[in-house]
């Protein structure tokens, strides 16, 4: 393929280790089967605006993720979202709790990725059948980066890095109302020992233009029955939402998205895997999963790459 790396994978940490190599002075080039990069920073436009079905936010507390952060705020790519989120028990009790400062994007954290893929040679729409060291699909490569959950990489190679790390299923739920029904400062919530939903964001407070739109991501096991047919999970988490906020009637327009690999159960504790034209990258590297460690583990296994 006449370059010196090829990064697998469009998501957020595979764009992050393609920037580091591309600034290291090598050639890069950029893979990903879906019709657009990002990942699990995924936005789809519903009702004539983006919701973010993926990643609900970011932290940012790493001094390199800090500039790019900066850089985003500054062009109005993302902005600081709330450092309090409610914690709701299975009876509809709300703690809140003050955390961190939570970034969110207006136009979607896909467009974060997209940012990010400026001035990357990036193909998408190529699903990679088979990789080995130095080789994608049996043509030259340079050295190979799998950015993605082990059990995808596992499709592509018989021993797959990070391959037995597990994985837990999500699908996200986007409801719709004509007007609001809970209150305005609710931001998002955790929802600890309910059997159908983990968390819920106020998607309108999140994107800042005021929607009547909930994201809500199911729990694990409420997500493995519905894999097959992510539609009728709705029913009994519309019910689960409208009682554990005591909303009194139903959303106008729904819709649900299957993440059949959502996040990773642990970590491996080591930033990255680098082996000889083979390495893998992601959120499943570091110390906790999560956007800022997908792209602390790009960044770091890019500029490894690029001897920097």
């Amino acid at each position: 393929m006449g370059v010196d790396v090829t990064v697998v994978g469009g998501g957020i940490s595979g764009l992050a280790c393609a920037r580091a190599v591309q600034a290291g002075g090598l050639s890069v080039r950029v893979l990903d089967r879906g019709r657009r990069v990002g990942g699990r920073l995924a936005s789809r436009t519903l009702w004539g605006r983006p919701v973010d079905l993926g990643a609900s936010y970011f932290v940012s507390d790493d001094s390199d993720f800090d500039d790019v952060v900066a850089g985003w705020a500054d062009r109005g790519l993302a902005r600081p979202w709330t450092d309090t989120f409610a914690v709701i028990d299975a009876d509809g009790e709300q703690t809140i709790k003050k955390g961190p400062v939570r970034w969110a994007a207006p136009r979607g954290l896909r467009s974060l990725a997209v940012d990010l893929a400026e001035g990357l040679e990036v193909r998408t729409e190529h699903t990679v059948e088979r990789v080995d060291p130095y080789r994608v699909d049996g043509h030259d490569a340079g050295e190979v980066v799998l950015a993605m959950p082990g059990p995808q990489a596992a499709r592509l190679l018989t021993a797959a890095p990070g391959g037995d790390i597990e994985w837990e299923p999500v699908i996200a739920l986007a409801l719709r109302w004509d007007s609001r029904h809970w209150p305005s400062d609710l931001h998002g919530a955790f929802v600890d020992a309910d059997p159908d939903v983990s968390f819920i964001a106020d998607d309108g407070d999140r994107r800042g233009d005021g929607a009547a739109v909930l994201v809500v991501h199911t729990t694990a096991e409420r997500a493995r029955r519905h894999l097959d047919d992510p539609a009728t999970a709705i029913p009994p988490v519309l019910d689960a939402v409208r009682r554990l906020l005591r909303i009194d009637t139903d959303p106008a327009e729904t819709f649900a998205h299957r993440w059949t690999f959502a996040r990773p159960v642990g970590t491996t504790g080591a930033p990255f895997l680098r082996t000889p034209g083979l390495s893998a990258c992601g959120d499943a590297w570091g110390d906790r999963a999560a956007v800022r460690t997908a792209w602390g583990s790009g960044h770091a296994l890019g500029r490894a790459l690029a001897g920097a």
